[in-house]
This record gives structure tokens, sequence and C-alpha cells, in this order.
């Protein structure tokens, strides 16, 4: 699991971007704390081909990236 909570957009992204292109992982799991992020991470995810599902956990955000 990634956990970029109290980063700012793009750290988050490339936080994500780093672990796609190094490890190509079929599941990957990201916590965030900013809607921005969320979105942001959903944007790029999808790009790469990965259906992503989003659950809120208090103030925080859990994103789960699954490849197609």
């Amino acid at each position: 699991m990634i956990d970029a909570r109290g980063m700012s957009c793009p750290l988050p992204v490339v936080m994500v971007q780093k672990e796609v292109k190094k490890n190509a992982p079929k599941k990957l799991q990201v916590q965030v704390d900013s809607m921005v992020c969320v979105e942001n991470i959903s944007r790029y995810a999808a790009l790469q081909g990965y259906e992503v599902k989003t659950d809120k956990d208090g103030d925080d955000f859990v994103l789960t990236l699954t490849k197609k």
C-alpha cells in the first residue's frame, strides 16, 4: 500500500507512477486524504488500464487499483 496522506499533488500521482512502472502490479492500494488526489490518481490509473475503486476511511480515501 502506498501511503500518500499529507502530500499534495502531484507527489501522490508520481508515487503511483513509479510503482506502476517499476512493478506493474495487478492490484495496488493507495491511501490519500484529498479529493484532488483521488481524482488525479484515478485519471492516471484509468489511462494505464486500471479499474479504480474508492472507499472512504474516516477523513481518508483508499483507492484500490486493479489491472483490467
